[in-house]
């Protein structure tokens, strides 16, 4: 579209200098090239680099105290409040940074699901992370454009830092939501991904209001309408074990589950590509290319993207359009779930491969949300640590987790979801001496649990964290389903094992008020 000028937002953001509004992918890209803020590689993709900022930054992140929101948020070091006034000033000088600045636009949605969905405003100072935004969110059609009004704008403007003396900021990076404004204000990080899980964010406190679930899962759909969701956290396999040739992908990370089924909350993937081969994920591979966004992802001399290379971030990124991948679901909309699989990267080693949960364990361990943060994904981690993310996704919900655990309960119980545990980190022995679960079986496993296949086995329940463990997999050896005989010292397994127990229960007791049917449910050491 022609560039504008003098375009006014509302009634508090006036934007007086140029603005690229809904830019085509293809004059993003030479946006980017020319203003040298993005190079074109061998493939086709379009390679950023974001300086310091390699990942999400959690404890810059605020939630503006205000009066419609204050009771319902749970607050805490993950929904840090921000005073109403402290807000005001920093966005007024935002506003003054803004005011004749060349920015880019674009308008569309979060939800795939027409009556839940959310239209946005992306407003940022790169023209990547423009590209980045028309990728990820839900791109309108040219009649939905005509009458889109947002309900909520991002602000991305990475050269704008806070001064923290002054602006009531812990750095000079914010990511700052307020309901009542709709509005996000992202500064001092160039991180992409800040957009997208500030609006994940403002879904997980939206949607429960209209009786939606929320969820930080991908899904996917068989031939035959069964629908199988991936909760997780980034780097457990979300992305990679969604992507499956044999069935059709909804989306990659983010959905709603309403009364009619569920829903992408996106129109793009966000795959971490670090180790990424043709040979072990080949749609995703396949994926990047003209259109895609590459983050912080080395290049050779004839500027190949070099997967394998990490010296600038563990946390390298691709970002591309859902229909990118051949036989992605558009729009991203299914019926109810059959299975649920919760894939948590043990960095103990210690955890089943493959395990069924009765539906108080699915409770406990989804309340629990129990993985591992991995190299990069957030500022300062630089090995696998072990972690506790209620609802698998912690960081991006307002609300208390009970609130969203009672509405998975509700629905698993409804339409009889199976559920189970995958572990998709570490076998053979805690990270650094065992080695991660190679993951052609538990491509097998997970293809078990979907097709049913894997009910077919007897199963023995595991004496420490009383899950049901297959005897038998197809296409597994039997050996590696049980971990303690995957250990050299099974006696230094059962010194690891009851260490995560002990976490486990730990964690739990900050859960109050919850049904001693579930706080039961979880591992105990005899």
């Amino acid at each position: 579209m022609t560039m504008q000028t003098g375009v006014q937002e509302g009634s508090v953001l006036k934007l007086n200098g140029t603005v690229h509004r809904q830019l085509p992918v293809a004059a993003l890209i030479e946006q980017a090239i020319l203003r040298k803020e993005a190079v074109l590689t061998a493939n086709g993709a379009l390679r950023a680099t974001t300086g310091k900022y390699t990942g999400r930054s959690p404890k810059d992140k605020y939630i503006v105290d205000e009066p419609t929101v204050t009771d319902s948020i749970d607050w805490g070091p993950v929904n840090q409040p921000m005073k109403r006034e402290v807000f005001e000033r920093l966005y007024a000088r935002v506003r003054e940074y803004l005011h004749d600045r060349e920015v880019f636009v674009f308008d569309g949605y979060a939800g795939a699901n027409p009556s839940h969905r959310l239209p946005i405003r992306v407003i940022t100072e790169y023209a990547w992370h423009n590209l980045f935004a028309h990728q990820l969110f839900i791109r309108p059609s040219e009649e939905e454009l005509s009458d889109h009004t947002p309900s909520f704008t991002v602000i991305s403007m990475p050269g704008f830092q806070a001064v923290p003396e002054r602006d009531g900021t812990r750095s000079e990076t914010f990511i700052i939501i307020s309901f009542e404004h709709r509005v996000v204000l992202i500064g001092g990080t160039q991180y992409a991904g800040e957009m997208k899980k500030s609006i994940f964010s403002v879904m997980n406190y939206l949607l429960p209001e209209r009786g939606v679930l929320p969820m930080h899962c991908s899904a996917n759909v068989g031939h035959q309408g069964d629908v199988a969701l991936f909760f997780g956290l980034s780097g457990t396999g979300k992305t990679t074990l969604s992507a499956d040739p044999e069935r059709c992908l909804i989306g990659d990370d983010e959905h709603g589950w309403s009364n009619t089924g569920i829903f992408n909350i996106e129109g793009g993937c966000y795959a971490k590509c670090i180790g990424l081969s043709k040979e072990k994920e080949p749609q995703i591979w396949n994926a990047i290319r003209f259109g895609s966004v590459l983050e912080n992802v080395v290049l050779d001399d004839n500027r190949r993207p070099d997967y394998d290379d990490h010296s600038l971030t563990e946390n390298t990124r691709a970002a591309y359009p859902i229909d990118h991948i051949p036989n992605a679901v558009i729009p991203g909309i299914a019926g109810h779930p059959n299975v649920i699989l919760f894939l948590t990267a043990d960095a103990f080693g210690v955890l089943p491969p493959i395990s069924r949960l009765t539906p108080e364990q699915a409770m406990y361990h989804f309340l629990s949300g129990y993985t591992s943060k991995l190299a990069g994904t957030e500022r300062g981690v630089t090995e696998p640590e072990a972690t506790f993310s209620a609802c698998f996704g912690a960081p991006f919900l307002p609300r208390p987790a009970r609130e969203y655990a009672e509405m998975l309960g509700e629905k698993i119980a409804r339409h009889q979801v199976r559920v189970y545990l995958v572990n998709t980190g570490w076998t053979g022995g805690p990270y650094g001496v065992g080695k991660r679960m190679n993951l052609a079986y538990t491509r097998s496993m997970v293809r078990a649990a979907i097709n049913g296949r894997l009910e077919e086995s007897t199963f023995s329940i595991d004496p420490i964290f009383k899950v049901a463990v297959p005897d038998t997999c197809p296409d597994v050896p039997s050996d590696i389903l049980k971990p303690r005989s995957t250990w050299s010292d099974p006696e230094a397994y059962d010194r690891k094992a009851r260490e995560l127990v002990q976490r486990f229960q730990e964690n739990f007791n900050r859960f109050k008020d919850i049904p001693e049917s579930i706080r039961n449910a979880g591992p105990t050491i005899e």
